[in-house]
């Protein structure tokens, strides 16, 4: 059976939002109802949310990563990449910032992926050579106007010299979608250097910005190879354009 992957990442998305935009910022959707594979706590709309995903996911037989659940192996050569929320911090509190994150890989080879941001009802798509598209449309990085770029930077007091360089910069608590505004020409950069994200979070916007005209490194200028997990921490730097990831690197060897 072959799978389309733009309606199983759409139905569920869709899916998910049915159950869960009711929970929008309720003190029911915080909830703590566990713990997940990186010991940090979930929270009741997580855990709807991934349900859901999960039991759509395990009846086509693929792989799945899921922030709650780690890996689950079903001995498929496909493994979707999922967060059903991110931004849930942003959910629960009643901030309109948060997606469902989907990224295909075979083997280890991204096929395709997905985010759905739910209160504006934007559909971003990648498939790597074919280039990335928001509601079936092409989308792409924004030409730079140097000295005006904007940026979402997360930071635990490294590399404060950034802020001095850019004309603005902005932290949205959901990355997945920041880095489809980069996509889309909406910011000029994202990156986190806390050491903090994980593929759930960044796996299909990685993709969306790539196919989008972006470049995505790690803090040392390479580039960003994803990983087929739930738990490893890592750092990203996603720019429109190389004159800012030198000078974003460049700031980060000044503050080592």
């Amino acid at each position: 059976m072959e799978v389309i992957w733009s309606e199983v990442a759409l139905g569920l998305a869709k899916d998910i939002e049915r159950a869960v935009l009711p929970l929008f910022g309720t003190k029911k959707a915080a909830e703590v109802v566990g713990e997940n594979v990186s010991g940090d706590t979930t929270e009741y709309v997580d855990k709807v949310s991934e349900d859901i995903a999960l039991s759509r996911l395990n009846a086509i037989g693929v792989n799945v990563v899921s922030e709650e659940a780690g890996f689950i192996d079903n001995g498929s050569d496909y493994t979707v990449i999922i967060d059903p929320i991110d931004g849930s911090y942003n959910f629960v509190s009643g901030i309109p910032i948060f997606a469902f994150s989907f990224a295909v890989f075979k083997k280890e080879k991204p096929v395709y992926g997905a985010i759905y941001e739910f209160i504006p009802e934007k559909f971003y798509e990648a498939i790597p050579g074919e280039g990335a598209f928001m509601n079936g449309n092409p989308i792409h990085v924004r030409k730079p106007e140097r000295g005006r770029e904007a940026l979402s930077f997360y930071t635990r007091g490294r590399c404060m010299g950034i802020i001095e360089r850019v004309k603005r910069v902005r932290v949205l608590g959901a990355i997945a979608v920041e880095l489809t505004y980069l996509a889309k020409g909406a910011l000029d950069g994202v990156l986190d250097i806390r050491n903090y994200v994980r593929p759930t979070d960044i796996a299909a916007g990685v993709l969306i910005a790539r196919e989008a005209g972006a470049i995505v490194t790690d803090e040392m200028g390479r580039d960003l190879r994803l990983k087929l997990s739930a738990s490893e921490k890592t750092n990203i730097i996603a720019v429109n354009e190389k004159y800012l990831l030198d000078m974003i690197l460049e700031e980060i060897r000044n503050d080592s």
